[in-house]
């Protein structure tokens, strides 16, 4: 009888394991609304109810337009991948690195282009 309740109660322990491991594992890919290895702006000072208004994932340089004010900027890349905000287009005059996980708030009005690299 002790062997019986010893094994249902080694099986629920890995069960509840197996799904926190899962619910944690769920979550982690996204955070507020942005995708594992992307970069993600939002609008104002803040998540915009984690509804990014510009996602990027590749590395390279991305020209931005009519962006002014305050956004949010959110590197969720992997590896240690960082991001720069450039004041030129094509990743020209660039400023900083954003290391992965961070996130940062900033004026875009003097911003035209950001960096993704590796």
């Amino acid at each position: 009888m002790r062997r019986i309740a010893r094994a249902a109660a080694a099986v629920s322990l890995a069960l509840g394991v197996l799904t926190t491991v899962g619910s944690t594992t769920a979550s982690a890919a996204t955070e507020h609304g942005c995708q594992d290895g992307y970069v993600c702006i939002y609008p104002g000072a803040g998540w915009n109810n984690d509804q990014p208004s510009h996602v990027y994932y590749d590395y390279g340089s991305h020209n931005l337009s009519g962006m002014f004010g305050t956004y949010r900027i959110f590197n969720n890349q992997t590896g240690g991948a960082t991001m720069s905000t450039c004041t030129g287009y094509n990743g020209t005059g660039c400023e900083g690195n954003l290391p992965s996980g961070w996130f940062i708030d900033k004026n875009m009005t003097p911003i035209n282009s950001i960096t993704l690299q590796p």
